[in-house]
């Protein structure tokens, strides 16, 4: 079954008009399916640097890769040979001069744009980058919605033929990713550290991050689980929530909230195969909580920037939106059932801030006014209200 991806029209737009493009994501989030589904009407290379065939024909790459002028070359684990983004650079002058200005080089990374950029600094100018996330609710279906967050978005664990399979495929990716895959970024980093560390995080999915407190834990700095914690940040596997902030009377919590972005590979590592098991665990609510906040993230992409709202008193908003170039606020609370109120803390909360619009979104629910400046939609109607 081959699922239709909300970025294939970004990625050949991208391709139309830059000579390199970056396609980002976690591993096994579908980018070589992308990359060949988005080439399928035009000749193409395909390199995999985690070859070493492969590796050796980029051995001089400015004269292997100059023989594929009018092609587009894809990289694929463009993070195994970083030192190659200055060859690109100059192969990319060179075809400029002679008219090849866009569709050049289709780059693939298992990592964020930010540590990409770190390689790849040679190419400003001349490089995009577009990012891959795991399935979600408009890819799937809102049919699929309690599917899709019991298994999560990677394709092989949500499109796997029984609840037994999906689960041991996501427990066979975290054990891969922490043997394998994060040591090429985790420098010296034990196994049963980063083994701990991740389990650790998927039980305090959806608090403030206490560097001090898991360190403690784990007998090491919290430096150590800092420096951790960020490079599982950008291998796009979690996401540090930011606290708002403004010059207001109030004493607002500085810490971010962390949350394992993909809700399949936080039931996994907490050993939740059902969705009975996800129920009865002190998680589900956070496990939600996650999972939509991971699906608004990712749908309004770059044009608003999602942050939470806390104060030492209680006030609280579970996902705040602040819309770029507008500065609009919109506040959102975020519920299982569409029975349930928001808090004092949250109305106390958008009273302080001001914001536009406020929504109470849960997993389903025909869209309502609670009272004239509240909103009560289940998460697909706000998934099309934000899109």
């Amino acid at each position: 079954m081959l699922v239709a991806r909300n970025r294939l029209a970004s990625l050949q737009t991208a391709l139309g008009r830059q000579p390199a493009v970056a396609l980002i994501g976690a591993r096994q989030v579908g980018k070589t399916t992308l990359a060949w589904e988005c080439v399928k009407d035009r000749k193409a290379i395909y390199l995999d640097l985690q070859s070493s065939e492969d590796r050796r024909s980029l051995k001089d790459p400015r004269y292997f890769l100059s023989q594929f002028e009018t092609q587009l070359v894809i990289l694929d684990e463009i993070h195994r040979t970083p030192e190659i983004f200055s060859q690109l650079r100059g192969l990319i002058d060179d075809g400029r001069r002679k008219g090849f200005n866009s569709s050049r080089f289709l780059i693939l990374g298992s990592a964020s744009s930010e540590l990409l950029k770190q390689s790849g600094e040679s190419l400003a100018g001349r490089i995009e980058y577009v990012q891959l996330n795991p399935f979600n609710i408009p890819e799937v279906g809102s049919e699929n919605l309690a599917k899709l967050w019991l298994r999560g978005g990677f394709p092989l664990s949500y499109l796997a033929t029984s609840e037994n399979d999906s689960i041991n495929w996501r427990k066979n990716f975290v054990r891969t990713y922490i043997e394998r895959d994060a040591s090429q970024f985790v420098q010296r980093a034990p196994t049963e550290l980063l083994d701990r560390l991740w389990t650790m995080l998927a039980h305090n999915q959806g608090t403030t991050l206490n560097a001090s407190r898991l360190a403690t834990t784990l007998e090491v700095t919290s430096p150590t689980v800092s420096r951790h914690i960020g490079f599982l940040q950008e291998l796009l596997l979690i996401r540090k929530l930011t606290p708002f902030s403004a010059n207001l009377d109030k004493r607002l919590v500085k810490t971010p909230k962390i949350y394992v972005r993909d809700s399949g590979v936080l039931h996994a590592l907490l050993n939740l195969a059902t969705h009975e098991d996800v129920l009865r665990h002190p998680v589900s609510g956070y496990s939600w909580e996650g999972f939509a906040i991971e699906q608004i993230a990712n749908a309004v992409a770059d044009r608003a920037t999602p942050m939470f709202y806390r104060t030492a008193d209680g006030a609280e908003i579970d996902l705040l939106l602040e819309w770029h170039g507008s500065g609009e606020l919109w506040a959102i609370e975020i519920k299982q059932s569409s029975s349930s109120s928001p808090s004092r803390g949250f109305y106390s909360a958008v009273n302080t801030i001001g914001s536009k619009r406020n929504f109470v979104v849960c997993m389903k629910g025909s869209p309502r006014k609670m009272h004239k400046n509240l909103e009560v939609m289940g998460i697909v109607e706000f998934l099309s209200v934000v899109s």
